[in-house]
């Protein structure tokens, strides 16, 4: 693991914020993101964890972080965390569903209770949460395709890496992958060519090996997240020999880049996942304030080699913070 990526663990994993004044009462916010494995949630959490520590002395209120994160994907222990923080008396909570029917109504309870409630990358929204910032799920899958159709050059067989087959965004991801692929009729996705897995890097890489191992024909890959890329040597072939295409930068992906592993990457604001869900929950809580529209679409940002250390310059300013 190189010396970013060891430093990006260590400050995503710190503890609650510290209050701006121990003798105030504290606003707590509950942080429930899909899983303490996935580095993306990892950096959420230093993204809150920087949002409550500014906003702690900018607005002149403590601020304190209640993470909650299960340590791996369980929609039954999210709903079970967020009723807990509400009951406990959290003024806001955060939560990225990793199945919006199971959280549905954990959310709605919330609510009732008094906890105001946004959504961060994977949506509820039949739930009654105020608001959600992340990407505009369908045209990230598009957008992952579009670019592996230029690398390509517009024709072969490609494979989809879905995750968790019952997260919502990531469902929608897959469903834009698909609609984008109608438009180039000499590239084909593979019969049964969409592969789900646990979302841990481990699990992810072994389900990408061995999806390419029983199906050497496949030329490329579309990630919809980047799960395999945050383990070393998951892609065991010479670069630019398969093509792929993945969602988020983080720093250890930005080393497939840089190898010439992976094309492009499209980076979500994972860092911002948790600092917009806290300053949007300290917005209600202080100043009665909602976002104007309810969905707040985080727009992708393209990243290929030329861009590398610009992007790894970024990820060593937020983690300084």
């Amino acid at each position: 693991m190189n010396r970013i990526s060891l430093v990006f663990l260590f400050v995503a994993l710190v503890g609650c914020a510290k209050p701006a004044d121990d003798g105030a009462k504290a606003l707590v916010i509950g942080i429930v993101a899909k899983s303490q494995s996935n580095p993306v949630f990892q950096a959420a959490h230093a993204g809150a964890k920087a949002a409550a520590e500014e906003l702690s002395l900018r607005r002149g209120v403590s601020i304190v972080l209640d993470f909650q994160t299960p340590p791996e994907e369980s929609a039954e222990k999210q709903a079970a965390a967020i009723e807990l923080l509400a009951r406990a008396g959290a003024s806001g909570i955060a939560v990225s569903c990793s199945d919006a029917n199971t959280c549905n109504a954990a959310i709605d309870k919330a609510v009732e209770l008094g906890s105001a409630v946004v959504c961060f990358d994977s949506d509820a929204p039949r739930s009654k949460r105020f608001a959600f910032y992340g990407a505009d799920d369908e045209a990230c899958g598009a957008a992952v395709l579009r670019e592996l159709a230029r690398s390509l050059d517009e024709r072969g067989t490609i494979a989809i890496l879905a995750g968790n087959p019952t997260a919502p965004n990531l469902q929608k991801r897959v469903a834009g992958v698909k609609a984008e692929l109608a438009k180039y009729p000499e590239l084909r996705l593979l019969d049964d060519g969409v592969f789900y897995h646990p979302e841990t890097p481990e699990q992810a890489a072994e389900a990408l090996a061995r999806a390419q191992s029983t199906h050497p024909e496949i030329q490329g890959w579309a990630l919809i997240g980047g799960w395999p890329l945050f383990t070393r040597g998951a892609l065991k072939w010479s670069p630019g020999e398969i093509k792929v295409v993945s969602v988020d930068a983080l720093p250890a992906e930005l080393e497939y880049l840089k190898s010439g592993h992976v094309d492009v990457l499209l980076a979500q604001d994972c860092w911002g996942w948790g600092y917009r869900s806290v300053e949007l929950l300290v917005e209600r809580a202080l100043d009665g304030k909602t976002p104007p529209e309810p969905r707040v679409v985080d727009p992708l940002a393209r990243v290929t080699r030329a861009d590398v250390d610009a992007w790894a310059e970024k990820w060593k300013q937020w983690l300084a913070r």
